[in-house]
């Protein structure tokens, strides 16, 4: 098994910043976790084909948890290739079939409702932003402990940045793919904003867990890679 970076571009605020989906190559089979924000399916497509694979050894799609920059290109995905398989955590799925509101969603409007008037327009954009992504059927729930892709593959259940986040535990790499469970910034392994965590407190606990694996290296969607050795304890 082997893991691929995909360092994907975005432009906020004037400022380029980066996201970075992860390719699990897994023998021939192709698993992409999270899709980034809506219209990047070519951008995706670009980088695996440039790193050698063929976007029809891709056989699944990992969803970490339902946020629009890592559902937003799911649709076009599963649309261009029906074939794929969709996995995700038993709360996740429900939001990315639209059988419920997100949470995203639910924190997003009761926000706007103490916003004040200079930030009402954003607040009312991101809203919008999220009620314009489109739903897709999950194939497979996966739970804490679950072993997939051929067994060596460990679903971790992360909470806290969302209730159904998970993250992925592979220990023949010694590596933990994060989602935003953790975030890399100055060399230490971070909560990924936290003024949108759902609960504080248990992103926190997720996190210390995460740090406290025994793997050599992180995946971290925001932030990129980063080896153990170099990480800081501040």
């Amino acid at each position: 098994m082997k893991i691929e970076e995909l360092a994907l571009p975005y432009h906020y605020n004037n400022e380029t910043h980066f996201i970075y989906p992860t390719l699990i190559i897994d023998n021939n089979d192709l698993t992409l976790v999270d899709t980034g924000y809506p219209q990047f399916l070519p951008m995706i497509e670009q980088r695996i084909i440039a790193l050698g694979y063929k976007m029809n050894d891709l056989k699944n799609i990992i969803i970490t948890h339902y946020d629009d920059d890592h559902i937003g290109s799911l649709f076009d995905f599963k649309v261009k290739y029906p074939h794929l398989k969709i996995m995700a955590s038993a709360i996740e799925k429900d939001a990315i079939e639209g059988t419920t509101k997100s949470e995203r969603l639910l924190q997003a409007e009761k926000m706007l409702e103490v916003l004040p008037d200079t930030q009402k327009e954003f607040g009312q954009a991101f809203i919008k932003q999220l009620t314009c992504l489109k739903h897709v059927q999950v194939d497979t729930i996966v739970s804490n402990g679950d072993c997939i892709l051929s067994n060596e593959c460990v679903v971790i259940s992360t909470p806290g940045h969302t209730s159904g986040h998970i993250s992925l535990h592979i220990p023949a790499l010694k590596t933990v793919i994060t989602g935003d469970a953790a975030i890399v910034e100055n060399n230490e392994l971070k909560i990924a904003n936290p003024h949108f965590c759902l609960d504080i407190e248990t992103a926190q606990q997720s996190l210390h867990s995460i740090k406290h694996m025994d793997v050599e290296r992180y995946y971290c969607y925001h932030g990129g890679k980063i080896e153990r050795a170099i990480i800081t304890n501040k």
